[in-house]
């Protein structure tokens, strides 16, 4: 029987909560360990009032001090954003497989580095996109497999305030990376990649608060035989995600990823045990990790701030290519 993977989680900010979840459920991996900068964060998923019956998880606030003295196969990575590199980097350097939340990095060259350390090194290296884990796009994938797609829309639309909780740094641009575009829009983008293939940024149209924060964005994508539109919303009263797939002949198929699962971020629960599931086959062989994801939806937020006209956020690459997708059309 093969051992479960020893597992660490760095960052018990407001998405940790959906990993330690489906960590504590998962047969084949086993939290052993937990680190927050703030020590008030580690009360309750830490020795004591470890929140895994019988297994010890020792907390840390030093990530770098849990990577030396705890004997682990994976880190999960739900920090800051603009903490991302270096908590990263310190577990490639170790030999330790990554999980990171969505985004890879805060620009481009970041995200190039990463990749570059990672195969340098030969650990794995998984960018967590949850929505591409959403049982009704699942559907949504099964309705339109073997059909020529020509266009995809992609709504993500939400108010920001209410979902980042007391993480305050979403506002916060430079550690964010942006606003909507670079929060919200990886996901979305994943998703058009996911269902329509290769595709790359034509025009974006960003609206900004007074203090510079894109807000709203509708982002037009081409790819060979279709398009696609992405709207993002940071002030919208409520939430609305949704995708909607126009196949040949006209045919429209949709789904609403939100649909059937009550409470607020209800439905996230499933989505992060399957991205979980995904990450443990990646490390075991099993599975490509969607191999790049990470730097093609980085490169999908570089490209849409570009066509905006403002200069990108230090740690984007001026020379990389352009935003495209690796996966292909709309198959199970």
């Amino acid at each position: 029987m093969t051992a479960p993977l020893r597992v660490g989680v760095v960052g018990l900010g407001v998405i940790s909560r959906f990993y330690l979840a489906a960590l504590r459920d998962s047969p084949t991996m086993r939290l052993v360990a937990v680190c927050d900068s703030d020590p008030a964060r580690l009360a309750g998923h830490s020795v004591p009032g470890n929140p895994v019956p019988g297994n010890p998880v020792i907390g840390h606030t030093d990530h770098r001090r849990m990577l030396r003295e705890t004997w682990l196969d994976a880190v999960v990575v739900t920090v800051p954003n603009d903490v991302h590199m270096r908590v990263c980097e310190d577990a490639l350097e170790r030999g330790v497989a990554v999980c990171v939340e969505k985004p890879l990095a805060v620009g481009t060259a970041q995200g190039v580095a990463l990749r570059r350390l990672a195969e340098h090194r030969d650990v794995p290296l998984f960018t967590a996109f949850h929505r591409r884990y959403n049982e009704a796009v699942a559907r949504l994938r099964a309705e339109c497999a073997g059909s020529p797609v020509g266009e995809v829309t992609v709504r993500y639309l939400e108010r920001i305030e209410e979902h980042a909780g007391t993480d305050g740094w979403y506002l916060d641009m430079r550690r964010c990376g942006g606003g909507c575009v670079a929060d919200n829009g990886p996901n979305a983008f994943d998703l058009v990649r996911l269902l329509l293939g290769p595709a790359e940024v034509t025009s974006a149209r960003i609206t900004r608060d007074a203090a510079g924060v894109d807000r709203q964005a509708d982002i037009r994508l081409r790819a060979d035989g279709g398009r696609a539109r992405i709207l993002l919303d940071w002030s919208f009263p409520g939430e609305r995600k949704d995708v909607e797939v126009r196949l040949a002949g006209g045919r429209t198929a949709r789904a609403d990823m939100l649909a059937g699962h009550a409470g607020f971020k209800g439905s996230l629960w499933h989505e992060y045990v399957a991205v979980l599931h995904a990450f443990e086959r990646y490390v075991r062989g099993a599975g490509d990790g969607e191999r790049d994801g990470g730097l093609a939806a980085l490169r999908f937020v570089r490209d849409a701030y570009r066509l905006e006209g403002r200069e990108p956020l230090p740690g984007s690459a001026p020379s990389d290519r352009p935003a495209t997708a690796e996966q292909g059309r709309c198959v199970r």
